[in-house]
């Protein structure tokens, strides 16, 4: 995007941990973007508890536009069982979620968050932006409440998968996709353009102790709360590492979408998961095709030139610290 073009309208759609913390006030911040709207989805944390964080958050950045709606509490096939305490803390904001502000607005009322994906769609028709950072229920729900969606949206990003890099829920499966693999192939199946941010280039972007001292410092509510939960994702991080910096999974993919990552290197082709139960439950498989160029819609990014936590942290502190 140019300095002069308007902002993009965005609809993110997360489980909010402390890594969609990060990505939510970066997309907060960003002045290319516009956020329309937030639906929540179980992953990180239940449903509920996420749609609580994010009004919280947007709270602290003095946010009360935008609308959010709580989203699928189970999975497509199977129920929700938490499984990441262990990476988030039991609020999935590393013990902050009591100090957050109060919310400035509810939850969308009688609207979920694939009916608000679908209200915003015909709002925005052609220009709307999908950022998906956790399980894709919400997404494959609303594609099959109404098909025509995939028309009507510009773009979806999602964070998920890992295409030749080892998962962090099993040998070959990535979390979002191990949790709902089903959703996550209809997603990737459906007629429109999707940018897949795996583990292959997610593990390479970090931020370090030096980042979160940095938000700490800052002289805004936001990143100072983002901050002292990030003390628990390095924690969670160190032993990955062998020092304390954590994995930005959901920032790049934000960072993706506004166009903060200067050349990205790209798989194209079509991207599917495996859905049997097994080994292979939630692996990406690359399916090879004859001749059907057209129906290549995918793109991987699999590595960028530049580390971005300089650039999300930038962004952060200029609007909030």
């Amino acid at each position: 995007m140019t300095p002069d073009s308007a902002p993009i309208p965005v609809y993110l759609d997360c489980d909010t941990g402390i890594d969609d913390a990060v990505a939510l006030a970066y997309l907060l911040a960003h002045p290319g973007v516009r956020l329309v709207g937030v639906g929540s989805v179980s992953g990180n944390v239940a449903a509920e508890s996420g749609a609580r964080n994010t009004l919280g958050l947007m709270a602290a950045a003095g946010v009360g536009d935008v609308p959010v709606a709580v989203g699928a509490h189970d999975f497509l096939d199977h129920a929700f069982v938490p499984a990441a305490v262990h990476v988030h803390g039991e609020d999935g904001v590393g013990g902050v979620a009591s100090d957050l502000p109060p919310a400035l607005r509810a939850v969308e009322p009688g609207l979920d968050a694939a009916g608000l994906l679908l209200e915003l769609s015909r709002r925005h028709s052609g220009e709307l932006r999908v950022l998906a950072v956790g399980p894709l229920t919400n997404l494959a729900l609303a594609l099959r409440a109404d098909a025509s969606l995939a028309g009507r949206v510009h773009s979806v990003t999602v964070m998920g998968g890992a295409v030749d890099a080892p998962g962090n829920v099993s040998l070959v499966a990535e979390a979002n996709f191990r949790n709902d693999p089903l959703a996550a192939a209809e997603v990737l199946g459906a007629a429109w353009p999707v940018t897949l941010v795996p583990l292959d280039v997610t593990m390479s972007h970090t931020f370090d102790e030096s980042h979160r001292q940095r938000l700490l410092s800052a002289g805004g509510e936001l990143p100072r709360l983002v901050g002292r939960m990030l003390d628990t994702y390095l924690g969670f991080y160190t032993p990955r590492y062998g020092d304390r910096r954590c994995a930005l999974h959901d920032p790049l993919a934000a960072a993706l979408l506004a166009g903060d990552v200067p050349n990205p290197v790209w798989r194209h082709g079509w991207f599917d998961v495996e859905v049997e139960e097994g080994p292979d439950h939630g692996r990406v498989v690359e399916v090879e095709l004859e001749d059907d160029r057209d129906a290549v819609r995918t793109g991987a990014v699999m590595a960028t030139d530049d580390p971005v936590a300089e650039a999300l942290l930038e962004r952060i502190l200029a609007r909030f610290g």
